[in-house]
């Protein structure tokens, strides 16, 4: 055989092995595209799946202004039970933080004598009040009435409110404000 021959044979294997070898990686690659097609169809059905389970469970009320992450929710706890045995316990929202602050430093309360709150209870209480309060401006004399609040009357736009306003008459557009949620309003403000 002569060399010109053999060059061409050992060319024509070259080219037939880089043929194959193209062929194995195109089907290499479209294994690998339809593995991830695959993948991401069924993700998307198992996600489509969580969703649809999820939108049918019914909500569950949220009985307070604002959701309390678990950080603050001891605070809110000990304040419901220290506050709300003699009367309605308020929002954090309706007074400044300022008035909140006061409240908790004074054992005089509205001419009651009370215990004052001792440590820890009283920083975890002042932590989920400070948190869920708002902030008084300067030029505001800081209120301890419903009536003098700001935010109180922000929160209730359009609202004949009785006079004087008590924390008791809550009741009237809250029924289940004594199980402090504010969320429930009678059919008469829905």
């Amino acid at each position: 055989m002569s060399i010109f021959v053999k060059r061409k044979t050992r060319d024509g294997d070259r080219q037939g092995l880089q043929q194959s070898a193209e062929r194995e990686f195109k089907r290499q690659f479209f294994g690998l595209l339809l593995v991830i097609v695959t993948w991401s169809l069924a993700m998307g059905w198992l996600l489509a799946l969580a969703t649809n389970a999820h939108s049918v469970t019914p909500p569950i009320e949220i009985g307070t202004v604002d959701v309390v992450p678990a950080q603050y929710q001891l605070g809110q706890e000990l304040y419901l039970e220290n506050c709300s045995t003699c009367h309605i316990a308020l929002p954090p929202a309706v007074l400044p933080t300022q008035t909140w602050k006061n409240l908790l430093q004074d054992s005089q309360h509205y001419g009651a004598q009370l215990q004052p709150l001792v440590d820890p209870p009283r920083i975890l209480v002042w932590k989920y009040l400070s948190t869920f309060s708002r902030v008084q401006r300067d030029d505001e004399e800081t209120p301890y009435r419903l009536s003098n609040s700001r935010y109180f009357k922000a929160l209730h736009p359009g609202v004949k409110l009785p006079r004087p306003v008590q924390v008791g008459s809550c009741v009237s557009c809250h029924p289940s404000a004594s199980d402090f949620n504010f969320r429930h309003l009678t059919a008469e403000w829905k």
